[in-house]
């Protein structure tokens, strides 16, 4: 099988796949719409231009943005306020790539790994200085977990508990996986159900987890979805249901990280447009584009 076959077979599989996991949250929810549970509300409020294509949050008024090799700080007026791009001083691992983004009491929390070709390894829990955007310590990985990728990283304050997303799409992706926040120790892995396709972003949402995933094509137009996980009481299972499909963003292209900002109420989402992504990494470009566009789009929620 020649190298375009098989991206033309991942692509096939990905459209099924996506296609399946809608047909049974829809089924499970018993609505399409993008509130099945009536929770919540997105308006499309403002778009702004970024440094970063991987992930975002927010705190105090300030923004950080990750990029696959780097990290920046905005003002609330989305101004830069400084920017780190050789983020991976210090590791005794290689490592080349940064997901989605998390921060807690001014410290980032990013999950980062050395990823090629759609795999990943020498995966980390790293924690940074949220106003120097220096490496000040990281976790032990428990490589025992079934993990194989780290695509983004969710701080949960209530329960202490720091949660990890898989991007690759195969048994270890039904999970998220869960370390202390205080001491860095492995406290088990969340099972998904039903299993949500190629994950982008998780972020964590009063009592709630959520998670972008890169099910859409945008060859086809075709819009990529955010996720709910109603986390059961035993903290082992997360029942999967449809939260918005993003119809609304400029064009169809590559979802990625999320954050919400519960004082001014609102919702952020990273998305990229204009670059073809093949395993995961950028390849090429769309008609128009001659290089890829990363926005952060703001809404307000209720």
């Amino acid at each position: 099988m020649t190298n375009r076959d098989l991206k033309e077979k991942k692509k096939a599989m990905k459209k099924v796949g996506s296609l399946v996991l809608l047909c049974i949250i829809v089924f499970c929810c018993g609505c399409s719409a993008d509130r099945p549970n009536g929770t919540a509300s997105y308006t499309l409020d403002s778009v702004h231009p970024v440094n970063g294509r991987q992930g975002v949050c927010v705190e105090n008024d300030c923004y950080w943005v990750s990029g696959s090799t780097s990290l920046t700080k905005y003002d609330q007026d989305w101004n830069v306020i400084t920017e780190n791009t050789d983020p991976f001083k210090g590791y005794e691992l290689e490592v080349n790539h940064i997901g989605d983004i998390d921060v807690y009491q001014n410290e980032l929390y990013l999950g980062v790994e050395y990823f090629l070709d759609g795999e990943g390894k020498n995966i980390q829990v790293a924690v940074y200085d949220g106003d120097t955007l220096e490496l000040k310590r990281v976790f032990p990985f428990r490589s025992d977990t079934g993990q194989l990728e780290c695509s983004g990283i969710a701080v949960d304050p209530d329960t202490q508990t720091v949660y990890m997303s898989s991007w690759i799409d195969d048994e270890s992706s039904s999970y998220l996986y869960m370390y202390d926040l205080g001491t860095g120790a492995y406290k088990g892995k969340l099972q998904m159900k039903p299993v949500p396709k190629w994950i982008q972003g998780v972020a964590y949402y009063e009592g709630s987890l959520y998670v972008t995933c890169d099910d859409g094509d945008a060859d086809d137009d075709a819009p990529d979805h955010m996720y709910k996980i109603e986390i059961s009481e035993d903290r082992q299972t997360g029942t999967v249901v449809l939260e918005k499909t993003f119809d609304d963003v400029k064009r169809q292209g590559e979802i990625e990280g999320l954050t919400f900002d519960g004082t001014r109420e609102e919702f952020l989402l990273l998305y990229n447009r204009g670059a073809r992504i093949i395993a995961g990494m950028p390849s090429g470009f769309y008609e128009g584009y001659d290089q890829e566009i990363h926005e952060i789009f703001v809404y307000k929620t209720k």
